[in-house]
């Protein structure tokens, strides 16, 4: 039997519980869905622990073939859900390592990883378990927020932090960081500054609105070229109109439909694990913000499908 199954075959509201009814195990799998339901690093709003099992849910309107790319992506990459870590959620640190060791696992097999989060934390463990398989990797970053912040209430580790740890821990190739889409109010004039003092290259909404993400795109490809790269993504990246369900909305970001264009352009990188993060569905009214997460996630598996037609 193929899969996904599509919706011709069984009906959307008879689900598996998997991300498009996919197999949770597969000898060959090359991609991999992976639940981060991490949230109590979060700042303000929480909930994202429940992301994962509505980004499923909403999995089941999408069909499996991209008309864009040409790809039947999940079919192609032989496509798992091996269901969500069993996280801590009143232990980041314990948590990290859990999630760690199951990026790492499958990533020192080939598999890429797409992980549901979760608030922005998560994406730490997948970048240690990433440089342990490769080591300094690129990061193409989509987001309101730099997650560059040293401290909140004098914790360290918080959603706000991850990238900065990252470059503490030597996670990252700083020079070849892309922090894209910036916005929004500061709690200090230099907190900005903070992303490029570590020598991030940081694109803000402004900016990438003036010059066209044609022209971001090929600086970001001049730099980062075949280096292993990860590629996080915060849903409020997306302007809040279009993905109200998220933790630390922020006016004035992109539309659905824009963003997606600029996803379908992230051709002819590496790219080693992708996340998609800070989705919390009881502010997500008729489900939009889950289902453009949903369809981001086969957008991310659509690039890796790409990446190894390339290949061969």
């Amino acid at each position: 039997m193929k899969y996904p199954l599509t919706p011709d075959v069984k009906p959307e509201f008879c689900t598996t519980g998997t991300f498009m009814r996919l197999p949770s195990q597969k000898h060959d799998a090359k991609l991999a869905i992976v639940g981060m339901p991490f949230d109590t690093a979060a700042s303000f709003r929480v909930g994202a622990r429940f992301a994962p099992q509505a980004i499923r849910q909403s999995s089941m309107t999408l069909f499996p073939y991209h008309p864009i790319h040409n790809v039947y992506p999940f079919e192609q990459m032989n496509a798992i859900d091996i269901g969500d870590i069993p996280v801590i959620p009143h232990n980041i640190h314990r948590s990290y390592e859990l999630m760690k060791e199951s990026i790492h696992e499958l990533m020192s097999k080939g598999v890429i990883p797409i992980g549901l989060g979760g608030d922005h934390s998560v994406t730490l463990a997948s970048l240690r378990a990433a440089a342990k398989v490769y080591g300094p990797v690129a990061m193409i970053h989509f987001d309101s927020h730099t997650d560059t912040w040293d401290t909140y209430y004098e914790e360290k580790y918080w959603h706000g932090s991850p990238f900065i740890r990252a470059h503490e821990e030597g996670l990252l190739q700083a020079d070849k960081v892309f922090q894209i889409g910036i916005r929004g109010t500061l709690n200090h004039s230099g907190d900005l500054q903070a992303s490029l003092d570590l020598g991030y290259r940081l694109i803000t909404t402004g900016e990438l609105s003036n010059r066209g993400f044609e022209d971001v795109l090929k600086e970001i490809r001049k730099t980062i070229g075949n280096t292993p790269c990860f590629l996080t993504f915060d849903i409020d990246f997306v302007d809040p109109s279009f993905a109200p369900g998220t933790g630390t909305p922020e006016i004035g970001g992109f539309s659905s439909y824009d963003t997606l264009k600029m996803i379908r352009s992230l051709t002819e990188f590496n790219f080693i694990g992708y996340d998609v993060v800070e989705v919390l569905p009881s502010y997500d009214p008729s489900q939009i913000t889950s289902l453009l997460a949903a369809t981001l996630v086969h957008e991310f598996a659509s690039l890796a499908a790409l990446g190894a037609k390339e290949d061969n």
